[in-house]
């Protein structure tokens, strides 16, 4: 590492400093742990719990930076030895590429930066025409966003599940909850397309399948939706697939429809009726808050019209697999031969990409 090498690692950490605008995020800190100090701090719990989530929050950024910070220190005090001749060269740049790996960790969720990235998300997958074929693939989606959750920490629930006819599904809904949840699967919203030797096909032949996604940021309890309830109308039925006799056999599953937008929620991921129909309402105000965010999409995308254009609902990524391996993103033009990585939930290389070019950057 030289001098101009150095100096650049001290500049992109003092633009993020002043970026995230770390001195009046530790002041707001510093504010609201005096309120937690207050004797009558829990009188108002719902408030109280509101509190420690901001602080929580803000010092996502804080500590992230500071990480990087004394790792800095660390380093400068390792360039001072390397001139001395105290240190070797290779011992320089271990201390060189930890700052790297945690300025560059830092800079990158420096893109999820709007209010909604923070939050668990709802995912919506739906097979497309095509019978079976389609719905085998949407099945197959599923499992590989089931497994990208699993192995980033999140946690997984199935809120609602249409089976196929003979294999697959026809949709479901799976909530995802965690950190930044929303702001890293937002970018698989979109048509997907599948091409390969059909398993279901006796003549071997090649065929295509299409299955959308959709994914809508979870609105938790600090985020206020108003639904007037003469703008819903209810629907009960039977709850499909697992869960025990007591949920098949009674109308325990809900169905919403709100009139003014047209949105339709189903739920039957609860026992009692009562229960889906809570989580219903939960996910419709959900739903509401995602069609705000995508106006506010429409409208940054006008803004930049030199970037790529960015449809909810349009083709974003081919999977074949045959006659030769190969995904590709058709957005970032980011690609891999390596499918079994990919559909075991290995999705980073094209989330990443995709943040990098459509996510809130400076």
């Amino acid at each position: 590492m030289n001098l101009e090498q150095f100096k650049e690692i001290k500049e992109r950490i003092e633009a993020l400093y002043n970026y995230l605008k770390i001195e009046e995020k530790k002041t707001k800190i510093k504010e609201l742990e005096s309120k937690t100090l207050e004797p009558n701090f829990w009188d108002d719990p719902s408030n109280a719990q509101s509190i420690l989530k901001q602080i929580s929050s803000i010092k996502v950024w804080t500590e992230a930076y500071d990480k990087v910070n004394g790792l800095f220190n660390d380093l400068e005090v390792a360039f001072e030895f390397f001139k001395t001749g105290d240190l070797s060269e290779k011992e320089l740049e271990e201390y060189r590429n930890n700052v790297l790996k945690a300025l560059e960790e830092l800079e990158f969720k420096n893109m999820l930066s709007e209010e909604e990235d923070a939050m668990s998300c709802i995912m919506n997958i739906n097979a497309g025409s095509g019978g079976t074929e389609s719905q085998d693939w949407a099945s197959m989606l599923m499992r590989m966003y089931i497994m990208y959750a699993e192995k980033h920490g999140y946690k997984v629930s199935m809120i609602d599940e249409q089976i196929g006819d003979v294999a697959g599904i026809k949709s479901a809904t799976l909530e995802i909850e965690g950190e930044y949840a929303y702001g890293y699967l937002k970018s698989e919203t979109g048509v997907h397309r599948l091409v390969r030797i059909s398993p279901f096909d006796a003549n071997a032949k090649r065929h295509t399948s299409f299955a959308s996604v959709f994914v809508y940021p979870l609105v938790n309890d600090d985020i206020e939706i108003e639904i007037n309830p003469a703008d819903l109308e209810w629907d009960t039925f039977r709850a499909s697939g697992a869960g025990g006799q007591h949920v098949n056999r009674t109308e325990s599953a809900v169905r919403v429809k709100h009139i003014p937008t047209g949105i339709i929620v189903e739920c039957q991921q609860e026992r009692s009726q009562h229960q889906n129909r809570d989580k219903a309402i939960k996910l419709l105000q959900s739903r509401l808050y995602a069609l705000e965010v995508e106006k506010r999409m429409a409208e940054k995308a006008k803004l930049e019209s030199t970037k790529k254009k960015i449809e909810w609902g349009s083709q974003i990524r081919n999977y074949v697999f045959h006659p030769y391996k190969l995904i590709k993103d058709l957005r970032t033009d980011v690609e891999t031969s390596n499918v079994q990585a990919v559909m075991d939930g290995d999705l980073d290389d094209f989330i990443k990409a995709y943040l990098m070019e459509f996510g809130s950057k400076n």
